[in-house]
Parts: structure tokens; sequence; C-alpha cells
């Protein structure tokens, strides 16, 4: 069966040369050769401001830099979400796009007296995390906090699921290892998981 996949990647470095844009390109070649429908969105080269207040985020309109963004979203029945781990979480950047773009009206629907409807149900997602600590460190001792809070209060409110994630620990990482990460980015690609 084949799905319609959208990748964000999240790494905040225009530049493009990093594991994780390496990872990002092998996902999107193997789900391309497998069948799948691919779109990339790349934070580090969209502009727009960041949110500064509740009204902008409930009723103002989205700057028109997001706008293709949060249709390739919006096309997509799986996600796969690309960053560094930063100070524990997603860099600031790749949170301020999230935050324009899970906006009410697209990730859920306000109802008076109610819980808000969950706009996003049906679909999944992957986030791939890379980050300078031992992923055991982050998981057991932090609790992989960033990445659950994510997970949770943005994806998981929206009704998205599955979701799985991938951690990648640079501090220790040969070409090797790199390469058998490639190699499994390939095997999710395929499987559009």
């Amino acid at each position: 069966m084949t799905r319609r996949i959208t990748i964000v990647q999240g790494h905040p470095d225009p530049a493009g040369q990093h594991l994780l844009h390496a990872m990002a390109d092998a996902y999107a070649d193997a789900a391309t050769a497998a069948g799948h429908q691919m779109r990339r969105i790349e934070v580090a080269k969209l502009e727009f401001p960041l949110l500064r207040t509740q009204e902008d985020f409930e009723t103002g309109a989205l700057p028109p830099g997001l706008e293709q963004s949060r249709e390739d979203m919006r096309w997509a029945e799986h996600w796969v979400f690309l960053f560094p781990l930063w100070h524990g979480t997603m860099p600031a950047l790749l949170k301020g796009f999230l935050e324009h773009t899970f906006r009410p009206g697209f990730a859920m629907e306000y109802r008076k007296g109610g819980f808000p409807k969950r706009l996003l149900a049906g679909r999944s997602a992957r986030i791939i995390v890379t980050m300078g600590m031992p992923v055991l460190l982050y998981r057991w001792y932090f609790g992989a906090y960033g990445v659950r809070s994510f997970e949770r209060s943005m994806l998981g409110f929206a009704g998205i699921k599955p979701i799985r994630e991938s951690f990648y620990g640079l501090s220790f990482a040969d070409e090797k290892k790199r390469s058998r990460w490639i190699d499994e980015m390939r095997d999710y690609g395929r499987q559009a998981c």
C-alpha cells in the first residue's frame, strides 16, 4: 500500500550538510523507490516570525511563507520529523514552525465546554533525533522529556498515532555506525513507517 509522506527536516542550519540531512535523503529516496509519494519541508529555509500572543495563535493569519508547508503536512498520511537535540528538546526554529502550523483549525478545533476535537486523527509519525549524549542517558535519566512533550502535547493532542521514535547518540558514533543508521532510514522509508 502506498502512502503520502511529508518529511519535516528540522535542523536549523540551512547549509544542509549534517547527518540528519543524509538520513532524510535516505528515507525519501527509499520511500520514493518503493512507490510512496513524498514531500519535504526544510524548516531552515523558511521565513516566518515567532508567535507572541495567544490571540495570534488562535486567530492570527498564517504567515505566507508557511502556507505551502502546512498544505504539505495536511496532504500527508505519515509525517517524519528530524531534528538535533538542543538543550534537551528540539531547536527553537522547529518549535516556532510547529507552533504556527499546529494552530486551531489545523491540529484541533475548539469546542465550547469540552475537549478540543482532534483534527489529525488517522495520521502517523516518526520522530528521528540525533544527540551529543548517549541515548540511554537521555531516555532513562532525563526521561526523553523534550521528545515526550512533543509527542504528547502536539502530535498526540492532535490525534496522531502511532508515533514512533528513533534516537541516535553521536558521541561514540563512527562511520560504520552512521552508515548503519542510513541503512535503517532506508528501511523505514521503504516501509513508510
